[in-house]
Formats: C-alpha cells, structure tokens, sequence
C-alpha cells in the first residue's frame, strides 16, 4: 500500500507591504482575488498560529494560489501549498 503524502502550506517568505517578491515578481504590482477560503499557518519565527486568507493571482496567463496575511504592522507573510 502506497502512502501519499499531503500538500500543506508552507512559509515561503516575509516581506514589506508593497516590496516583496512572489513567484518571481512583486506581488504587490498584481491584484489579488479572495479565494473565501483561508489557511491556518504557523509563523515560522514565533511559531504563533494564524488563519490567513488564501488569494489567487494571474502573472502572464499563469494563475497562483498562496495565502498571506500580516504578522506586524506592514510585515506580511507569505506561504504556498506544496509538498
């Protein structure tokens, strides 16, 4: 019997409201559409658990999924659902 392992999401970066980098680009350059569904994360500094909002964006035809929200004032944290 094969066991699979399941996505989770991932922290993938921290960054500045308005300078932080994404799939390559500036995720603030591109509008981000609310999913409705959110995601419970875990700091990966302080290890307090969130519930972030997962958002999809479209960056040349391609769509993304990730959910952020703000650790502190201005500092948001980013994470991706992989393996």
């Amino acid at each position: 019997m094969k066991i699979y392992k399941q996505k989770t999401w991932q922290h993938e970066t921290t960054g500045v409201d308005g300078n932080t980098t994404l799939f390559g680009v500036n995720i603030f350059d591109y509008q981000w559409e609310n999913t409705g569904r959110s995601a419970q994360i875990e700091d990966p500094l302080y290890h307090q658990k969130y519930d972030f909002a997962i958002y999809t964006i479209v960056i040349d035809d391609q769509k993304y999924e990730f959910a952020a929200g703000e650790f502190s004032n201005c500092v948001w944290g980013f994470y991706i659902e992989k393996y």
